[in-house]
């Protein structure tokens, strides 16, 4: 029997987008339902790769009971995490998928399905036909690959839409509005934006506004902003890529894990587009958002 609440060291990317805020508040809030508690590692500079190493060595010396880990890079981290490995700390990798080391399991969405699904759904409303733009999130990281592959797959389906920019934003609104408010003039026409979070697409839609134009803009994440934008009629759809939910999960997972009991080793929440037409359910602040039930996201998965 342990004589004290387990410790959950969640490491998220950084605190300048909601989405993480999200998987912070999805953490603690399951973390006290369960009687756990949590510490959170977050890089001082959003996405940084040296910080969040240095952060994981923090990790360790503080002794943790598990891990909760979102890396800010596919492939930097992957002898950051090993420590954990190495010092007996189960992880549990959640969002990001990292390509090494030993994890209880692994909890997200299909980055890929993510991608083509909300392609699509732009594509569709333009009806096959229009000039687009990419906004694409950090290159390093795997949802942005991944949802770049998925963007990618959709255009080879609709050979009428023509891709006149892509453009990395960092997941990051202001550098969206920045590089938006930077390309604007040297293209006349845009039907279409393509943004691979719903923070860059904000800022593509700051951008527009300003410059006195539109355009149909998608997102992911479904954070209450881009919820706020579809019902004003800024934002066309964004997709159901929820950290919260999928935080809520992975404490979970972390803590069955430490009482012993079975988890899957790879959990997987379903891609749903959000649009003006079904957003009502997603029309809260993040605190009023519930936790998925445990039951209802695994009786399907091993």
């Amino acid at each position: 029997m342990r004589s004290r609440a387990p410790v959950i060291a969640v490491f998220t990317k950084n605190r300048t987008n909601d989405a993480y805020a999200a998987a912070r508040l999805g953490a603690e809030r399951t973390a006290a339902r369960l009687g756990a508690r949590v510490v959170h590692y977050v890089p001082q500079r959003p996405d940084d790769i040296e910080q969040q190493i240095a952060l994981v060595g923090q990790a360790i010396t503080a002794r943790p009971d598990a891990v909760l880990f979102v890396p800010v890079h596919v492939t930097a981290m992957n002898g950051a995490v090993r420590k954990f490995n190495d010092a007996g700390i189960p992880v549990v990798n959640l969002l990001n998928r990292l390509t090494e080391g030993r994890f209880v399991t692994f909890v997200g969405s299909d980055d890929y399905r993510v991608g083509y699904d909300i392609a699509a759904r732009l594509f569709r409303h333009l009806g096959g036909q229009g000039d687009i733009l990419i906004l694409e999130g950090v290159p390093g990281a795997v949802t942005s690959r991944d949802r770049m592959r998925g963007f990618h797959a959709a255009l080879a389906q609709w050979p009428g839409i023509r891709v006149v920019a892509t453009r990395a934003a960092d997941y990051q609104q202001e550098t969206a509005r920045r590089v938006m408010t930077e390309l604007l003039p040297g293209l006349p026409r845009i039907d279409g934006i393509l943004s691979a979070n719903d923070v860059m697409s904000l800022g593509a839609i700051e951008a527009l506004d300003a410059a006195g134009r539109s355009a149909a803009v998608v997102g992911v994440n479904a954070l209450p902003d881009a919820i706020t934008a579809i019902k004003s009629g800024k934002l066309l759809a964004t997709v159901d890529f929820d950290a919260l939910k999928i935080a809520c999960i992975a404490a979970e997972a972390a803590i069955r894990h430490l009482r012993g009991q079975p988890v899957p080793k790879d959990i997987e929440l379903p891609v749903q587009i959000v649009d003006a037409a079904n957003c009502q359910p997603w029309d809260r602040p993040l605190e009023e958002r519930e936790c998925p039930k445990w039951e209802e996201v695994v009786r399907d998965q091993k």
